[in-house]
């Protein structure tokens, strides 16, 4: 059986969520590996909305095992808020349906508090950060300071682990003018959230080695786009993990030959929220009426997404970065009723023709995009679950899509609505 994995293949928002829960109907196991509670997943299923952050999209569906790997960055305090809610839902979620990677790094108050006054006091360039801690976390993972899932089962090792995060934290806030942190006063939360966290502690780069030997379907599931990656995206306006599929392996354990298949999801528009460049931005009618059609706010912040024309140079980068396979294409019936098309085909950088975005900020800054027309169609794709529902302009678009990003369309989405797909690839078929 394949193992796949489901990455964002623009600045994340591209509809991740429904495609996740989608295949994880057929999937044994749901794991995360990368990111934290900054991404926003929202599924519909039978008319009722759940909205994920750090739990993967498969805990919603029954006898499924989801999985929180080591790649993630996780607070506490909000697992146990995010798993009440669903819970008031009517999901149900035991140690027996989720697994949180030992090694797990922890995001901790401390974290979400310099996040947030680093960006108050940036008087240089503001990242557009959510605030929620996930940078300052991974920057104490690499400077092996943090606390992991498993430092929370010995108190002795928990207050060293403590001490170190704190030689270094409260300097640094100090500096910045922030009061020190209460060394015993944060090991006691800790203490007491452990219990909430330890029961779905496993070793989960074991757990799935086993599962993959077994023969059972593995579906890992990212957070965030390609385009976000701290190393490939439009740095530094990018997360601080890396969110490409490379990650899925070293994000569980799996191992990199434990992946098969690489479903990048792609919205037939673009959309970004925050700070960065953004080549194919509109600030007309066009771009307005985008928005209002895609319900474009963010899951997790609310924020209002800038929008653009689908940008085929960016998107073909992060199918070559991340290995994709195929791509799922998402709102396309957002398009329905535009008369013109545009598509960014290369862009125009001090008179010169470039065929990808460069790397060095004032360069993406400066890079004009080159469009291709292309005509619309006034019919409703709306719902559409064959190709014979699609109007024939709409399929020239997928096609000339398809072309320009060198990667085939797998699937296709046409509501937010999980049946409202239509399957060209199977991900799972090996």
């Amino acid at each position: 059986m394949a193992n796949v994995v489901v990455v964002g293949a623009q600045w994340g928002d591209e509809g991740k969520g429904k495609i996740v829960d989608w295949l994880s109907e057929r999937a044994d196991v749901v794991a995360r590996f990368q990111g934290g509670h900054n991404a926003g997943h929202t599924l519909v299923i039978d008319g009722q909305v759940y909205k994920l952050h750090v739990l993967p999209s498969g805990v919603v569906r029954g006898g499924k095992l989801s999985v929180i790997g080591n790649g993630v960055v996780l607070d506490p305090w909000h697992l146990v808020k995010e798993i009440d809610i669903l819970r008031g839902q009517g999901v149900e979620i035991s140690p027996e349906t989720l697994m949180i990677a030992e090694n797990t790094p922890l995001i901790l108050p401390v974290h979400g508090e310099l996040d947030r006054a680093r960006e108050e006091q940036n008087s240089v360039a503001k990242i557009g950060t959510t605030g929620r801690g996930i940078g300052p976390a991974y920057e104490d993972k690499v400077g092996r300071r943090v606390v992991r899932v498993a430092d929370l089962a010995d108190l002795a090792t928990l207050q060293t682990r403590v001490d170190r995060l704190l030689a270094h934290h409260n300097p640094l806030r100090r500096g910045l003018g922030i009061p020190e942190i209460d060394r015993d006063d944060l090991v006691k939360q800790l203490q007491d959230i452990a219990p909430e966290v330890l029961k779905y502690a496993a070793p989960v780069w074991k757990v799935l080695n086993e599962k993959r030997k077994a023969g059972k379907r593995i579906l890992f599931e990212g957070a965030q786009g390609a385009l976000l990656d701290v190393d490939f995206g439009t740095y530094p306006f990018v997360t601080s993990s890396n969110v490409i599929a490379g990650q899925a392996a070293t994000g569980t354990g799996i191992g990199p030959n434990g992946i098969d298949f690489v479903l990048g999801i792609v919205k037939a528009y673009t959309t970004r929220v925050g700070e960065g460049p953004f080549p194919t931005e509109l600030f007309d009618d066009d771009g307005d009426r985008l928005g209002t059609r895609g319900h474009e706010f963010g899951t997790t912040t609310g924020r209002k997404r800038r929008c653009g024309w689908f940008d085929a140079c960016l998107v073909r980068q992060t199918c070559a970065t991340s290995g994709v396979t195929g791509i799922s294409l998402t709102k396309l019936d957002v398009l329905d009723g535009f008369e013109t098309l545009k598509i960014c085909v290369a862009y125009e950088l001090d008179g010169k023709r470039m065929d990808y975005l460069p790397t060095a900020a004032d360069e993406q800054a400066r890079c004009t995009p080159i469009f291709e027309e292309m005509p619309g169609w006034s019919e409703s794709t709306e719902g559409a679950r064959s190709w014979a529902d699609l109007p024939a302009n709409a399929i020239k678009y997928v096609r000339r899509v398809e072309e320009l990003i060198e990667c085939p369309v797998a699937l296709l989405s046409t509501s937010p609505e999980r049946e409202d797909t239509i399957l060209v690839t199977d991900p799972f078929q090996d």
